[in-house]
């Protein structure tokens, strides 16, 4: 159980901080593209899962993705998703930009 109460005006100030997380390099990002069709009204799209770094970062390589693919999508949670089935297209990107990335189902 954390911390519930304290009178330590210090002590708060540190908790609230807000946590850095650090972009792995190209390199060392394991991405797997994806085709998804559940809960999308009978739509598809490709989803790129297991990013692992910052917001911004996130969201500058969505934008890269949506512009070489001419379609729309958002990026939130580590996850890309992209409208249309682009798995192939998306993999051949992400691996000339140097990623690690693979086809899922």
């Amino acid at each position: 159980m954390g911390l519930v109460y304290s009178t330590n005006k210090d002590l708060m100030d540190n908790a609230s901080a807000p946590q850095v997380v650090e972009t792995l390099p190209p390199a060392k990002q394991k991405l797997v593209v994806a085709i998804d069709r559940r809960n999308r009204g009978g739509k598809q799209v490709t989803l790129v899962k297991g990013f692992v770094g910052s917001d911004e970062d996130l969201t500058t390589l969505s934008k890269v993705l949506k512009n070489k693919c001419g379609a729309g999508g958002s990026a939130k949670d580590g996850e890309i998703i992209i409208q249309g089935d682009f798995r192939d297209k998306i993999l051949n990107i992400l691996l000339s930009l140097g990623y690690v990335a693979k086809r899922g189902n």
